[in-house]
């Protein structure tokens, strides 16, 4: 059974730059980092300075993004799992996104700070990159 631990343990935990929005759209540019669609609704996440009112129907600004360096295993149950509970202890809102073989946090640029020293108590190697 794999251990959740073991990848947080030196987990790297790459801050993308720049701030972020998660936006409902009314439909999906070129440029997006991520889409969802689905019914009735299409979420995206993009640059803030893409945002602009010939797609966007409502917008949550001011989002960094985190990236874990670190490749999960489909077998892995629970890394996002615990993450997240140490943050929503914290009170620290995430907006989690997955893909095909890590997971990236959305957190809003006032948590930040904080996120950061608790995921280096789990473990982490943060490091903010330009």
């Amino acid at each position: 059974m794999l251990n959740t631990q073991d990848f947080l343990q030196n987990c790297p935990v790459e801050v993308w730059p720049g701030h972020y929005a998660v936006a409902k759209a009314k439909y999906v540019p070129d440029t997006f980092i991520a889409v969802f669609r689905d019914r009735p609704e299409i979420t995206v996440v993009t640059k803030e300075k893409a945002l602009n009112d010939d797609w966007v129907l409502a917008a949550e600004r001011n989002w960094r993004i985190l990236s874990f360096r670190v490749t999960l295993p489909f077998e892995l149950v629970g890394f996002l799992a615990v993450v997240a509970q140490v943050l929503a202890e914290a009170q620290i809102s995430i907006f989690a996104l997955s893909a095909y073989s890590t997971d990236r946090l959305l957190i809003k640029q006032g948590d930040l700070s904080e996120a950061i020293r608790i995921l280096q108590s789990l473990g982490c190697v943060v490091k903010e990159t330009s």
